[in-house]
């Protein structure tokens, strides 16, 4: 096709004249997504969230993050569910999290109902929450834990021990005393400081205190993808291929569409066009009986959907004019006795049909004989009486190298390609009954004219 087949009004023309195939093939897409619902078991999924106190950076949520969803933790909240056949990899599968707006970290899971969602995604909350305290302390033991509450205990009971020390000194007022009890005073001062700013830069005062933030809800839908979502996408999926499969055809046809295009494939002239009335036949192939036949009506596969839709045509004696034209060429170009033959390929309904209305229209003058040739071992009878052969064929219906096995099988037998005649199809109007004669006597007589004066 050219460079403009694939637009709106060629997508258009598909819907039209392949709607009822896309409809099937959707419904057949619809029944494999339900299949693939029905192989993989529906899923719930449900969030629990934990809350970071404190400043975090971005960096710092995002580890935690990845300790939430480690092996460590979900291991931990697999031993404590028990669940038998679930494998611990299966349920690192089954876990995510993410960090959200305000120091949250929201821990996802997934499992077959939704409680056991529920329970995956509390357990898997409160592993991170025990799991990141015992980080914060130092250790991954719980007596870590108590080791700056037992730094604090040490520093009282020194300073206490000041205190003591302060009193038992000299009350007097000597040099002595006085130094003795600033020095004191000074080391408590300093280890009040040192503890204050223990306390500002312990992890465990600051970031240690995660809090889950309730249970995680019960899921009351389906995760994606749902049974309807895999149904609807199967459905789309299998009618965009259709739409792209019929595109695609049409870009790699290489069926002749144009009068020039088939001269110079049969190494003839073009007599001329003419036209048959659109009886919803099939252009490529004779009319069908049986199952098959009955399918690809019922799916519109009896007719081809990238020729451009019929032209509404003048009546029929107006469509009689372009026979008697191409037969008036004829008698021009060949001298008497005039005897062809009308070269139809095998299969073209729509060429034999105007290969028979044009033997009509010649009344034996030219004398035509309508031979139906195959294209896949094209073969024309041997030269007797006639002079030469008239291909009659349908526009968009032949490749170039078929029409070219009918030039070389009509040279095998010895006859001339004297012309070429294109079909086309039209949408017939209603036959006029009045003042009928007349106009055909009219027509008749405007064509002999030409025929015996001068060029059609």
């Amino acid at each position: 096709m050219s460079d403009d087949a694939i637009r709106l009004v060629t997508i258009g023309r598909i819907f039209r004249r392949r709607w009822r195939l896309l409809a099937v093939l959707a419904v057949v897409g619809a029944l494999v997504g339900y299949g693939t619902s029905v192989v993989f078991p529906p899923r719930y999924t449900t969030s629990a969230s934990v809350l970071l106190p404190g400043q975090w950076e971005e960096r710092e949520l995002l580890t935690q993050v990845d300790i939430a969803t480690s092996s460590t933790v979900v291991d931990r909240a697999a031993a404590k569910l028990g669940w038998t056949g679930v494998s611990d990899a299966e349920l690192r599968d089954r876990v995510t999290a993410e960090a959200a707006d305000g120091n949250i970290v929201k821990i996802s899971g997934t499992a077959d109902t939704p409680e056991r969602a529920q329970r995956l995604s509390d357990q898997v909350a409160q592993q991170f929450v025990r799991f990141a305290a015992r980080i914060a302390g130092g250790s991954t033991d719980s007596e870590a834990v108590t080791g700056p509450e037992a730094l604090r205990k040490k520093v009282e009971e020194t300073n206490r021990r000041i205190t003591d020390l302060a009193n038992a000194a000299d009350p007097g007022q000597t040099v002595e005393s006085v130094q003795a009890r600033t020095m004191l005073e000074k080391l408590r001062t300093s280890l009040e400081e040192a503890m204050t700013k223990l306390d500002e830069a312990d992890p465990a005062n600051n970031k240690a205190g995660m809090v889950v933030m309730g249970p995680a809800a019960r899921p009351t839908g389906e995760a994606p993808p749902t049974r309807m979502q895999l149904i609807v996408a199967g459905a789309l999926l299998f009618f965009l291929l259709a739409v792209i499969g019929h595109l695609a055809a049409a870009r790699m046809n290489r069926r002749l569409r144009t009068e020039p295009e088939i001269a110079a494939a049969l190494g003839s002239a073009l007599l001329g066009t003419v036209d048959v009335p659109d009886e919803r036949r099939g252009t490529h192939g004779p009319e069908d009986r049986g199952r098959r036949a009955r399918i690809r009506r019922l799916l519109g596969l009896d007719t081809r959907w990238d020729l451009p839709t019929p032209q509404r045509s003048g009546d029929e004696a107006g469509r009689r004019i372009r026979y008697r034209r191409v037969c008036a060429r004829l008698r021009e170009q060949l001298p008497s006795p005039r005897r062809l033959l009308a070269v139809v390929p095998e299969g073209d309904e729509i060429a034999r049909r105007a290969a028979e209305q044009l033997v009509a229209e010649a009344k034996s003058d030219p004398l035509l004989r309508v031979v139906e040739v195959s294209v896949d071992r094209p073969t024309v009878p041997d030269r007797d009486t006639e002079s030469g052969a008239v291909v009659v064929l349908s526009a968009g219906s032949w490749t170039a190298e078929e029409l070219a096995g009918i030039a070389e099988a009509c040279a095998d037998g010895r006859h001339e390609v004297v012309g070429i005649v294109v079909v086309g199809t039209v949408r017939a109007r209603p036959t006029r009954t009045a003042g009928r004669p007349a106009d055909e006597a009219t027509l008749a007589l405007a064509v002999h004219g030409r025929a015996t004066g001068g060029s059609a």
